[in-house]
């Protein structure tokens, strides 16, 4: 039978999702501990390969097993086996054409960023501090420009690997609620660090360097170097995935409090 789950992690000491040769990715504490409880090796399939430091609410993944557990026991039997840093928080049967990756329609991505003086002691992981002042009035307008069909090869990192640039963002926004800003973006798919590339391309706009105008420009010109930095990876998390509704994969988005 085929299973999915919803997976939450705190990414900060873990180099990504993916099974790593070298250092340790957050798939293979996952499959550890469905090993345990499958008693047999178990390998997942995720919904988006998050990078080092990144974190998730709404992480989805699916593996084949042989074993009959009910749905509690998955999730207890996981939770049991996982460190405090990683957690299950929903699972699904689903049909056998069902594929973390392939069958989700849309994801959804939030980088948030601490804007003021002081930095924060309890949010070095969670946000990126900018402490001098930000418009997220502009930064959102800018952001409208990269809305719909594009070539985003501009916004991916020079190591990606995905064979077309072309994605579909269907929203974007910029909110500010007292020294938090908040970009929220769904696509979709995503490239390489390109929420991370935005989210810095925008700054620039926020910091006053250049106008609104000049996100549109650096989406037309399909070069990395023409934007802004790249946001530090602990401000971002992926918040949902979505899917067709014949699968019954619900619950699959999930929030964030920053």
């Amino acid at each position: 039978m085929r299973v999915a789950l919803g997976i939450e992690y705190d990414g900060t000491s873990y180099n990504g999702w993916q099974r790593q040769k070298t250092g340790l990715g957050v798939q293979q504490r996952v499959e550890e501990a469905l090993s345990v409880v499958a008693d047999h090796p178990v390998e997942t399939i995720c919904a988006g390969r998050t990078d080092t430091g990144v974190h998730a609410t709404g992480q989805v993944v699916h593996f084949d097993t042989r074993s009959a557990r009910s749905e509690r026991g998955w999730l207890l039997g996981a939770n049991t086996n996982l460190p405090d840093d990683i957690n299950v928080s929903w699972v699904a049967p689903v049909p056998d054409d069902f594929h973390a990756r392939f069958s989700a329609t849309s994801r959804s991505y939030r980088y948030v960023i601490l804007n003021r003086l002081q930095r924060s002691a309890l949010h070095r992981h969670r946000a990126w501090w900018v402490y001098e002042p930000l418009d997220e009035k502009p930064m959102h307008e800018a952001a409208q420009r990269l809305m719909g069909q594009h070539d985003f090869s501009a916004f991916r990192a020079a190591g990606c690997q995905a064979n077309t640039a072309v994605r579909v963002i269907s929203q974007i926004s910029v909110s500010r609620s007292g020294d938090w800003l908040t970009l929220e973006i769904t696509a979709n798919a995503f490239l390489q660090h390109m929420v991370r590339n935005i989210t810095g391309t925008l700054a620039t706009v926020g910091l006053g360097e250049q106008g609104a105008e000049w996100v549109g420009e650096v989406l037309e010109s399909r070069d990395r170097k023409a934007g802004g930095i790249a946001a530090p990876p602990h401000g971002l998390t992926l918040v949902g995935v979505e899917y067709p509704e014949t699968f019954g994969v619900f619950g699959a988005a999930s929030s964030y409090d920053s």
